[in-house]
C-alpha cells in the first residue's frame, strides 16, 4: 500500500482535466506497473464482482493491463479528483473488440468501461457529474458520434445509472465471459442532455 501512498498523480500529464466547484478531475493514461497495487485493490472488491476480476491473481491483473497498454485500439486511464484516483476509466474501439462480433459495429462509436473507487468522501451527484467528463473527453474527438456501453446484463446499478446518463439501452448480447446490456449514447443526445 506505500506505493499507492506515495504516488504523485500531479506529475503525471492529463489528456483531459475540468475544474468544477465540485473538484478538479483529470484523467491519466494508467501506469500498469506503478498502479498495479491501487487497481488491483479495487478489482479484487466484492462490490466490483461485474468486473470479472475477482479471481484473478495480482499477476494475472497486471498482465492484462499490461496487454491493454501494448495495444493502439484499447487504452486504460485513472480519473482524479483533486488529485486523488477515483476510478479506473477504459476506451476501445469497438470495431477491434469481440463486441463488435455482437453488434454492427461502425468506426464512429468509441466504447467505454468505468469502475469506481471505494467511496471515501462521498459527492453529491459524483457518479453522473464523473461520467459527463468523460463523455465530453471522449466526444471532444470529432470522429466519434456514438458511445457504446456493455455492462454485466445482472448490474441492475449500472444499468440505472446508464438510464440517468441519458443512454439508450440496447439488445442484450452474449460475449464469451458474460450476458450484457448493450447501451448507446449518441453525440446529439449527449449535446441536448441536461447539465448535471
Amino acid at each position: 500500500m506505500s506505493t499507492v501512498a506515495s504516488t504523485d498523480f500531479s506529475l503525471r500529464d492529463a489528456v483531459h482535466s475540468e475544474e468544477h466547484p465540485w473538484g478538479s478531475v483529470r484523467i491519466v493514461p494508467l501506469r500498469p506497473e506503478e498502479d498495479i497495487e491501487l487497481i488491483y485493490g479495487w478489482v479484487k472488491e466484492e462490490r466490483a464482482r461485474f468486473w470479472g476480476m475477482l479471481e484473478h491473481s495480482r499477476e494475472t491483473v497486471l498482465e492484462i493491463y499490461q496487454f491493454l497498454d501494448s495495444l493502439e485500439t484499447h487504452h486504460a486511464f485513472l480519473a482524479l479528483l483533486d488529485g486523488k484516483p477515483v476510478a479506473l476509466f477504459q476506451t476501445y474501439e469497438p470495431l477491434h473488440d469481440p463486441v463488435s462480433e455482437a453488434y454492427p459495429a461502425r468506426a464512429e462509436d468509441f466504447g467505454m468501461h468505468l469502475l469506481l473507487a471505494p467511496a471515501q468522501q462521498p459527492v453529491p451527484k459524483f457518479t453522473p457529474r464523473l461520467v459527463s467528463v468523460l463523455l465530453r473527453y471522449m466526444f471532444a474527438d470529432p470522429a466519434i458520434d456514438r458511445v457504446v456501453v456493455e455492462p454485466d446484463a445482472r448490474n441492475e446499478k449500472a444499468i440505472r445509472r446508464l438510464r440517468t446518463t441519458c443512454f439508450e439501452l440496447g439488445p442484450t448480447i452474449q460475449l464469451a465471459e458474460k450476458e450484457a446490456q448493450l447501451a448507446f449514447l449518441t453525440r446529439e443526445r449527449f449535446e441536448n442532455a441536461p447539465a448535471v
